[in-house]
């Protein structure tokens, strides 16, 4: 919550480090939310100062999120969705997207933020045909998020698993292999994978100045790889058209003033066959 807005004296919610920046909080920043503390915004402010197109991709990475979620409840049929590190509250949520197509949708959000959980009750707004939980629960622990998902989605049923900017977080190769392998193994023929992370392509130079600003300064640590690594997690899945392109180039809309250059993290939409 920024301590700007706060009322004087309201107690910190318990858990929650205002001393460290935290991802969630800084993206909530850049994205024009309210919920960050002075730690963020002078990191996000750091980070923009290196690379002020971070803050062209983390527009970006809400417009795809809505794109891709649009088409999967509009055109593949999809009504369950697991988002897994879906961060702060902000416009355009999964819930709200998929719940504007298909009002019976059901959504799962996944996160292990402290200020996350205590915004979950702004996440479970919903409509009464469908259905939005809340999980607390750990990328890294992939059997226990699928445990849990499993009390409000029928798992023996499609899914789209939305895995935004997270993966990158997890930054041994092999560990995140096999936790995105552990999470798409269990669904079922039809679902969908949404994915993307940051890369260090476009910006080379500047991209791994930011990832080393974050590493030293943040709550996790964080690793750009390249499109190359990140199609790994596809294997054994069937690319959507376009396959892995840079954000703003999965399926574009009507193009803005400056909304055709390209970003730096990369993205895909995949099914299970």
């Amino acid at each position: 919550m920024n301590d700007e807005s706060a009322a004087p004296g309201a107690p910190t919610p318990t858990g929650i480090d205002t001393s460290v920046s935290h991802v969630a909080r800084i993206w909530n920043y850049w994205l024009g939310g309210r919920d960050n503390y002075p730690v963020d915004r002078q990191v996000g402010d750091e980070i923009l100062r290196i690379l002020p197109e971070v803050a062209d991709l983390a527009r970006a990475s809400r417009a795809f999120l809505v794109r891709a979620v649009t088409h999967l409840a509009r055109d593949a049929g999809a009504r369950q969705f697991l988002d897994i590190g879906t961060g702060l509250p902000t416009a355009n949520n999964t819930h709200e997207i998929a719940q504007a197509v298909a009002p019976e949708s059901r959504i799962v959000y996944v996160d292990n933020d402290p200020l996350v959980l205590v915004h979950a009750n702004a996440l479970l707004t919903g409509t009464a045909e469908g259905a939005t939980d809340y999980v607390d629960a750990d990328l890294r622990d992939p059997a226990a998020i699928l445990e849990k998902a499993a009390d409000t989605l029928d798992m023996s049923r499609p899914v789209v698993l939305l895995l935004m900017g997270i993966v990158e977080f997890v930054t041994d190769d092999a560990e995140a292999q096999a936790v995105v392998e552990h999470l798409t193994g269990a669904l079922p023929s039809g679902s969908h994978v949404v994915f993307y992370d940051g890369t260090a392509v476009i910006h080379p130079e500047r991209s791994a100045e930011v990832a080393a600003a974050w590493n030293s300064t943040g709550n996790a640590p964080l690793v750009l790889r390249s499109p190359e690594r990140m199609a790994g997690f596809f294997t054994g899945l069937e690319l959507l058209e376009p396959g892995l392109v840079p954000l703003n180039r999965w399926r574009p809309g009507p193009v803005e003033v400056g909304a055709d250059r390209d970003v730096d993290a990369y993205c895909a939409v995949a099914r299970v066959p």
